[in-house]
């Protein structure tokens, strides 16, 4: 069923790219797999699906060592804790969720040499909700150049979770916002090429406004179980 569900998932992106005049295969899909057991996982790798998105460190990384003998590209996409930073600067590729300076500077000094640079976005509070973690739009540049001065991280683009709403044209608004600011970003000269936005109930309109990566979780896996995480 998680084969079916992430083989018509991709289907959806592909046509919707098709839909927005967006280059083929310019989108990638992030399958979230927070909450999640480790044999969802392996059904969605024998469908060909390699990058996944995890929420919880503790949670993620009992996931990776029970994959470890598998290549899979792992993002942290969850707010990040002062005291989780050494695990996520171990463990992932990517992390997407980067809010303020402390936790880029964390991350940097825990991230092994040996390893390649950590993919970094910056989180945006787009639609600027007091009760969303993120940075203020008017924060991003600051913060941008801050983690592009970091020798163990890559900073890549911006990532944003608008506040949810069912109306089309009112999910496009802050997709395009924050598409706006990496413009702004890449008029400052900062090397920038992502925007991870849009998962299951709004992935066309952060599609059409640009998105190159979407974090889709329900729509392939079906409602998460918090409990009993590990099934290896």
């Amino acid at each position: 069923m998680i084969q079916k569900r992430l083989q018509t998932v991709l289907q959806q992106i592909r046509d919707l790219e098709v839909k927005y005049q967006r280059p083929s295969h310019s989108v990638s899909l992030l399958a979230v797999s927070k909450q999640h057991p480790v044999e969802a996982i392996r059904e969605a790798l024998q469908a060909g699906q390699r990058c996944f998105g995890e929420n919880y460190a503790q949670e993620a990384v009992e996931k990776i060592d029970a994959l470890k003998e598998v290549s899979i590209e792992w993002h942290f996409i969850g707010p990040i804790q002062s005291n989780k930073t050494k695990l996520i600067a171990e463990h992932f590729a990517w992390v997407h969720s980067i809010d303020r300076e402390k936790i880029a500077r964390r991350l940097n000094e825990q991230r092994s040499s040996k390893l390649p640079p950590l993919h970094a976005c910056v989180e945006v509070n787009i639609s600027q909700e007091t009760s969303k973690s993120g940075v203020m739009p008017e924060a991003v540049l600051s913060l941008a150049k801050n983690i592009a001065l970091f020798p163990n991280l890559k900073l890549r683009g911006l990532m944003a979770i608008p506040e949810p709403s069912h109306d089309f044209e009112s999910q496009r608004r802050p997709f395009r916002a924050l598409a706006s600011l990496l413009q702004d970003l890449k008029r400052e000269g900062l090397a920038v090429d992502t925007l991870s936005m849009g998962m299951s109930d709004d992935c066309e309109a952060a599609i059409a406004e640009g998105a190159t990566i979407v974090r889709i979780g329900t729509a392939i896996f079906g409602p998460r179980n918090p409990r009993g995480l590990i099934n290896p």
